[in-house]
């Protein structure tokens, strides 16, 4: 059972009601402004949960289900906090698209809406807004601008190709590199900064569409902008907070970057007692080229938080303060984690709300009655869209966590038809080997992928003969992982294999830990110690041949960002970061969802993989 939680008592304790300091001592000379931003929402408009460690009593936390975000959460802290702040511009540092149905079932519309509710000011080109092409930018682009708001888009360093529809001899004003914002009669410049390198070579933009070096592209315009008498300059970027850190002492004239692009949270340490892990402080006081402060923020993911970053400029024109904070956007409906535990009593109710009020980051905020009755026609459509048809299967296909007979052969829901099929039992389950075939498709499509590797225990359930619905693409696969590329050595693949069999293998079994890839096979020797396991590796061609696995080449491997985080025992690919890792967000049931609609247009039924693609060719138990 839930509980309820007034909002207006929780404002006041989280501390929303208190003067802001910024306004008191705002000296009229002076300018201040706040910037409201969020960033990398991916298409994630209806309303999440989050799980957090909140204190039930003086001395004991508990694991305490809340609602978190959606935009319709966005839109009224945006309207709230734009009434109550200094000259407050409103700011979307990009990836409004991709990883939710939303946008598959309309092209960036549904985004729109709920972005022009907001009417932001300024919006930068995500990598993930040329996931569609230049021409599904456009489309995005053109929902945007058709309602009121005036959404001024930027991208310095993008320029379109001499045949993209957003070429600006073809589409002059869609997009431009920087715009000026004017407040109290003061000129404040912002300027759009796309990442290269990741937008070119792992989302899809036209072929001859090119992006330029970030560093170089934010100085010349910064130094059109101070030529024409503008020196109060914000960049918003689409690179990554390490990558801003980085750019911002790179750079002379810069005032504030505000950044999205690796889904940074930023806020106090003390964040970590609630179960949240911030990257660094909110903001992130940094040094440009020519020694002045930078002040950097970033806002997490996914229509969870808003940022608030408050600048006081000098007269000169110079920043000479900055604060602000992360608004973690809550709802007022707690219970426990556990749905088998009591219900939260008053006194408990009383402390968890204490809690949450010292943190000074959480946000009770209602959902805006304008913006979600926006949403509804859209999230009609999503709903009905679960229950459509996306494929058919041509006879049962087992899910098996691990090949062989000592673990999970008695568990499918089919029966004998899994549980005793001699194929499963030799090569593992159906159902993951097609899930990791789904995972090298979309590979192969966003960064020219050689293999794939997913985790058993990441698929959930047997898929039935019959109609497969799009709902039961989101049972199978019911987990928010996204598509990542990490560019591994032979030995470091191995290595990851290694270790997760390694716990598979462990007196207390992680069998979802078991290994599934598409493009690589083995033969299995549970026998064998740590390291000598795994036997007759190969690589599957382009040609669909194969041939010996190389440890010292490097392959651009397909997985989850749940994997190459180092979860499930997968350690080895903890350790590949920075260029080598690159993240892409599409949501993994999207990439099954892809694979099933292209049998569907392709006239086919699912059918069990050929046994000589199943990446486990023989299994040798341990008894």
């Amino acid at each position: 059972m839930a509980g309820t939680l007034s909002v207006t008592a929780m404002l006041a304790a989280c501390g929303h009601a208190q003067p802001d300091p910024i306004t008191q001592s705002h000296d009229r000379k002076n300018l201040s402004i706040t910037l409201l931003h969020i960033n990398d929402h991916h298409s994630h408009l209806d309303e999440e949960s989050i799980t957090l460690s909140l204190k039930t009593a003086a001395d004991t936390r508990e694991k305490i289900r809340v609602p978190l975000g959606g935009f319709a959460r966005v839109s009224a802290a945006m309207r709230e906090l734009g009434l109550s702040k200094p000259n407050a511009i409103k700011i979307h540092a990009g990836d409004a698209l991709t990883g939710d149905l939303y946008f598959s079932l309309t092209g960036g519309k549904a985004d729109a809406d709920m972005m022009n509710t907001v009417c932001f000011d300024t919006l930068t080109l995500g990598n993930h807004e040329f996931d569609a092409g230049d021409a599904g930018l456009k489309k995005f682009l053109d929902f945007l601008s058709a309602g009121d708001c005036r959404t001024a888009v930027l991208g310095a360093n993008v320029r379109f190709g001499a045949n993209s529809p957003l070429n600006p001899a073809i589409a002059p004003a869609y997009v431009a590199p920087s715009a000026i914002v004017e407040r109290e009669g003061r000129k404040i410049g912002f300027i759009g900064i796309t990442i290269a390198d990741k937008t070119k070579r792992s989302s899809r933009p036209d072929a001859d569409t090119e992006f330029l070096d970030e560093a170089i592209t934010a100085q010349a315009e910064i130094d059109k902008l101070i030529a024409q008498g503008i020196n109060k300059i914000v960049l918003q970027t689409h690179q990554g907070y390490q990558a801003d850190l980085r750019l911002a002492s790179r750079l002379s004239g810069v005032d504030a970057i505000v950044g999205g692009d690796s889904h940074s949270l930023l806020g106090p340490a003390s964040l970590a007692r609630y179960g949240l892990t911030p990257e660094g402080p909110y903001p992130t006081l940094g040094k440009s080229a020519d020694g002045k402060p930078v002040c950097i923020a970033q806002a997490g993911h996914y229509s969870h938080v808003v940022g608030e970053l408050r600048l006081e400029f000098d007269e000169a024109g110079d920043l000479a303060r900055c604060s602000g904070m992360p608004h973690i956007l809550l709802g007022n409906t707690l219970s426990r984690n556990d749905p088998k535990t009591l219900p939260l009593t008053e006194a408990e109710y009383d402390a968890i709300r204490t809690d949450i009020g010292r943190a000074g980051v959480f946000r009770p905020t209602r959902p805006d009655d304008a913006a979600a009755a926006v949403l509804a026609p859209h999230k009609a459509a999503k709903d009905a869209f679960g229950s459509s048809i996306v494929a058919t299967s041509a006879s049962v296909l087992c899910s098996r966590r691990i090949p062989g007979t000592e673990y999970g052969n008695s568990q499918s829901p089919q029966g004998a038809q899994c549980n005793d099929d001699a194929h499963t039992a030799s090569h593992g389950g159906d159902i993951q080997q097609i899930v990791a075939e789904s995972l090298l498709r979309q590979g192969k499509a966003f960064f020219d992928a050689d293999l794939s590797i997913q985790n058993g225990g990441g698929v959930r359930i047997d898929v039935p003969e019959g109609p497969i619905t799009v709902k039961d693409v989101y049972s199978i696969m019911p987990f928010s992982n996204t598509l990542v590329l990490l560019r591994a050595t032979g030995a470091q693949i191995k290595a990851a294999l290694e270790d997760a069999m390694a716990a598979v293998l462990s007196l207390r079994p992680a069998t979802g830990a078991y290994p599934y890839a598409a493009g690589l096979r083995w033969t299995l020797d549970a026998r064998r110690p740590k390291g000598q396991r795994f036997l007759n590796m190969e690589v599957r061609t382009a040609h669909g041949r194969y041939i010996p696995f190389d440890m010292n080449k490097i392959y651009n491997v397909a997985t989850t960002n749940f994997l190459a985080d180092g979860q499930d025992h997968y350690t080895a690919f903890k350790r590949i970061k920075h260029e080598h890792r690159l993240d892409v967000e599409l949501d993994q049931a999207e990439a099954l969802l892809e694979y099933l609609q292209h049998f569907t247009a392709m006239g086919k039924q699912l059918k069990r993989l050929p046994t000589e693609h199943y990446s486990t060719q023989a299994f040798i138990g341990r008894r």
